[in-house]
């Protein structure tokens, strides 16, 4: 694991770029600054390994992370894309087990780290952030459980792939003309392929597959849904 360059922690704004513990009133966030410590990470730096046991939870301040679990075969799933402001490793640091997931920087960025002896004494000296940890964790679940959905229950690649390039998009804006369907891919094909349980190479022939069919165009870096209604159709689920 690379050692980062480690600096005191400074409270981040909830109305910031960067938010810790979204939504946490500020006498919170600077309970959480005054115990955590901020680090610069570089891309592929990993922030704990699956199996190793927890010793706090890290929140992205800036940049990405992808969460994975793997066999014992070597298999690796992407769980989950974790973005500015999200917490990682809360479920292992709250129930004192093992982290269940490697988390792997995506992209160069600011961590703040929060020692689990820390973390635990402000859940038991304040009710409302042990609240916002439990929201949290319910979040958490109902991420986990999406993705379980999305791989057991799609009997093709390409209800996996539909599902996720829409997720990538406001697909809960009812307002269509302000419905952005376009979006650069944050993911590699073998990224993408760990994300649904496929391939790399199933994964590129599926693209090609729905640009042929005119329902994906490819341009400058940028993809674009052209027909949002028949890519909703092939997710049956």
């Amino acid at each position: 694991m690379k050692s980062p360059v480690t600096v005191h922690s400074q409270v981040v704004s909830s109305d910031a770029c960067g938010q810790p513990f979204r939504n946490l009133p500020n006498h919170l966030l600077h309970l959480i600054a005054s115990v955590s410590s901020t680090a610069s990470y570089r891309r592929k730096t990993k922030l704990f390994v699956e199996s190793q046991k927890s010793r706090g939870a890290f929140i992205l301040r800036s940049g990405k992370a992808k969460l994975t679990t793997c066999s014992i075969l070597g298999k690796i799933i992407i769980t989950r894309l974790a973005d500015t402001g999200d917490v990682l490793g809360l479920n292992a640091v709250v129930s004192s087990r093992p982290y269940g997931a490697t988390a792997e920087m995506m992209a160069t960025g600011d961590v703040d780290f929060v020692p689990q002896e820390s973390l635990l004494r402000l859940m038991r000296e304040h009710h409302d952030f042990a609240i916002a940890v439990a929201q949290q964790l319910s979040a958490n679940y109902y991420s986990l459980h999406d993705a379980v959905r999305s791989l057991g229950l799609a009997t093709h690649p390409v209800e996996r792939l539909a599902k996720l390039l829409l997720s990538w998009t406001s697909i809960g804006n009812e307002d269509i003309s302000r419905r952005d369907d376009s979006f650069k891919l944050p993911l590699t094909h073998q990224e993408i392929a760990d994300s649904i349980g496929s391939t790399r190479e199933t994964v590129s022939k599926l693209f090609s597959e729905l640009r042929r069919k005119h329902l994906l165009r490819s341009e400058g870096g940028a993809l674009t849904i052209m027909n949002r209604l028949e890519l909703q159709r092939i997710v049956r689920f």
